[in-house]
């Protein structure tokens, strides 16, 4: 069965997007066809013209990425991929060779195991660049990805050798534009000139409720044109020509890396089957049914009743556009790269480990052991010298703060860090300026091109970072977030800045690990464990105040805490002559400044003769990858008197202590006062924590 002679091939081409997106949703009857469809012509422009990007290899380094804001209209990546043949990746970064979306895939969209899920999903459909579903997300991370470019050819370009010069392109729709973080994305963009980053917006005057002049009535190209981006208008979504045109302009620009980022507005509507038409619904959220799509098809030229079709001759010629000039650009780029490390074989060996998240020899040799020091240093200070001494072995370890690098303690400050800028492309500090709710989804974009990120902020603010963070633990990269200030040790700042609730809010983000150290040297530890991560995100989260460095010739490594949790002091190993015979009586159970708390306390349980415990417990997530078998040993089910002392909310602590166990923690917001007068107030104090445990003991 084939459409109608009478089309050109590239209409051909387009009609063939549209009807398995259309059919897709139809037979999940579930997902999004209008957006599809409406933009059918603007992919097919872009990937078919002008897309760098080779479907053999789809993570060659500098190909172009595409990253579709619009999640919800993920039929039309599907189809894409499908139609160029993208094959399919695994982890291990081993061509496996068969497709990455196969016909059957997109028969069943949305369905269980299908590598077509509602949204598009990184690392689980190859091709895909970033996950995206909340709006706007997608194209903030595209920001970070054009960072990536930049930088990376600041860092790797030479003379002859230009490694690293790949657009981004992203495709967006009225829900990104209205969202707070596409602004702060955009603003940041413009700051910085790159050139290299191109937004598509489908300007269809559409969203869930219906007309956009219900609630958007701005003039977009005006305010990009402010944030300092070229503005391109391209007034038909169905001319390739104006189109073509449009994509060019971007081209041009791109190659000057002085000049501003592109949007181009594309002006669609979603139109179809029955005369006039339009229909919101089946824009965004429901089937367009099957007599609504025979109408379509009729329109298109279509067999009626044919489902799924793919018309001879299509597949050859999206092969011809896209495959041949990615494949040429691939095979010359692995050609350059094998000169380039016969001239330059350290900064080939960066690459290469880069690109396959390992880690350079030696990169440890300088993460500082902090002496025993009864004042001790902040978790915030511990980190910034770690992070230095790791930054100086690992290049590509990068990034900052939402301007307030000086607080976090997250500044490079070695010789030739420098800032990254329009007019330094290779500087290693980045300033998000107050843009918190951009920086985690740059960091993940940055993260995404393979380079070791973090951002920093106080984690009060972790709330306006949490959509990205989610976004870095479900696409399963080592994003790292950095949060100082993490708890009414903030003092007199005040309840509006001292975090209560978003340690447990953190912690129950799924395969997010959330590390609270206690000391300089479980800091200096958990910087050894983040480095090695190669999936996994990480919320480091440090004290603003000064911790005491514990003794550890008197009580365990910190190195315990590469497994979670760990016994940091025990009656019995300290006192064995008077405990050795003795039950453990009751544990204490800490983390981050509440450690040291736990440990004063500790040594009075010890002198009144009490048989205790100390547990450090920085990480939940990673205690819960432990067997059973340590977990029972670090806490034993027959010992039932636990306490668990934390200055946030006791949220997430019942797994640990028990039902009979006690949690003293916060149990209202904080208060605005001197740290001390704080801690006595709300009950963290050696006298407080002391009787309430003899009282626990009976």
């Amino acid at each position: 069965m084939s459409a109608s002679p009478s089309l050109d091939i590239d209409t051909l081409c387009i009609n063939t997007i549209r009807t398995l997106s259309m059919d897709a949703v139809q037979a999940a009857n579930s997902g999004h066809p209008g957006t599809p469809m409406a933009l059918a012509p603007v992919a097919y422009a872009l990937w078919q013209r002008h897309l760098r990007f080779d479907p053999q290899d789809p993570i060659w380094p500098n190909r172009d990425r595409f990253v579709l804001s619009a999640g919800h209209a993920s039929m039309l990546l599907y189809s894409l991929l499908h139609l160029y043949g993208v094959r399919a990746v695994n982890a291990q970064y081993e061509q496996l060779g068969h497709p990455s979306v196969s016909l059957d895939d997109i028969k069943h969209f949305r369905q269980l195991d299908s590598r077509c899920p509602g949204h598009p999903e990184y690392r689980w459909t190859s091709g895909v660049e970033c996950t995206t579903g909340p709006l706007g997300q997608g194209v903030a991370t595209s920001v970070g990805m054009a960072i990536a470019s930049r930088w990376l050819a600041a860092r790797y370009n030479r003379p002859g050798f230009e490694l690293f010069n790949y657009n981004v392109f992203a495709l967006a729709g009225d829900g990104c534009m209205m969202e707070g973080i596409s602004s702060e994305a955009a603003s940041l963009a413009g700051h910085l000139k790159l050139s290299n980053l191109c937004w598509l917006y489908d300007n269809n005057q559409i969203t869930i409720d219906g007309n956009t002049s219900l609630a958007f009535s701005e003039d977009v190209g005006a305010r990009f044109r402010a944030y300092g981006w070229q503005v391109v208008h391209v007034t038909d979504a169905n001319d390739l020509g104006q189109l073509d045109q449009a994509l060019g302009t971007f081209l041009r620009t791109a190659q000057n890396p002085a000049d501003r980022p592109t949007l181009i507005i594309v002006d669609s509507h979603i139109a179809w089957g029955a005369p006039n038409k339009q229909d919101t619904a089946h824009a965004h959220g429901e089937p367009l049914g099957d007599e609504e799509i025979r109408l379509t098809k009729r329109n298109y030229g279509w067999p009626e009743d044919a489902k799924f079709l793919v018309p001879d001759g299509v597949r050859e010629h999206m092969a011809a556009g896209l495959a041949e000039r990615g494949t040429g650009a691939r095979a010359a780029w692995m050609a350059l790269f094998e000169k380039y490390r016969a001239e330059h074989p350290e900064l080939a060996d960066q690459v290469y480990r880069m690109q396959h998240r390992q880690l350079p020899e030696g990169w440890d040799h300088d993460i500082p052991v902090f002496p025993a020091d009864k004042k001790g240093m902040a978790g915030r200070d511990a980190s910034g010298k770690v992070l230095n001494a790791l930054a100086k072995r690992v290049p590509w370890l990068l990034g900052g703060s939402a301007d307030l690098a000086r607080s976090t303690k997250t500044t490079l400050t070695f010789e030739g860090a420098g800032d990254f800028q329009a007019g330094n492309r290779g500087g290693r500090n980045l300033h998000f300026g107050v843009r918190e709710h951009a920086m985690g989804a740059v960091l993940n974009g940055l993260s995404l091109s393979k380079l070791r990120p973090y951002g920093s902020g106080f984690l009060i603010f972790s709330d306006y970072a949490r959509p990205a963070i989610r976004l870095s633990a479900i696409m399963e990269i080592p994003t790292l977030h950095i949060f100082t200030h993490d708890s009414i040790g903030v003092g007199e700042d005040g309840p509006t800045h001292q975090p209560i609730e978003h340690l447990a809010s953190l912690r129950a983000i799924p395969h997010l690990f959330t590390i609270r150290p206690a000391d300089a040297n479980e800091v200096a530890e958990a910087w050894r464990l983040i480095m090695r991560l190669r999936h996994e995100p990480v919320a480091l989260v440090l004290s603003r105040q000064a911790l005491p460095t514990l003794d550890r010739s008197r009580y365990a490594a910190a190195s315990g805490l590469l497994r979670g949790g760990y016994v940091l002091a025990d009656a019995r190993e300290h006192d064995p002559a008077r405990f050795k015979d003795r039950g453990l009586q009751l544990i204490l159970i800490g983390s981050g400044s509440e450690v040291a708390l736990a440990i004063e306390v500790y040594e009075r349980l010890l002198a009144d003769g009490i048989c205790a415990r100390v547990v450090s417990l920085p990480c939940f997530e990673l205690f819960e990858h432990q067997s059973a078998e340590y977990k029972e040993s670090v806490l034993p089910a027959t010992v039932t008197a636990r306490i668990a002392i934390e200055q946030a909310s006791a949220f997430g602590w019942a797994r640990y202590i028990g039902a009979d166990g006690l949690s003293i923690s916060m149990k209202t917001f904080g208060a605005s006062a001197p740290l001390k007068e704080l801690q006595k107030h709300f009950g963290f104090t050696p006298d407080a924590v002391f009787h309430t445990a003899k009282r626990l003991l009976g």
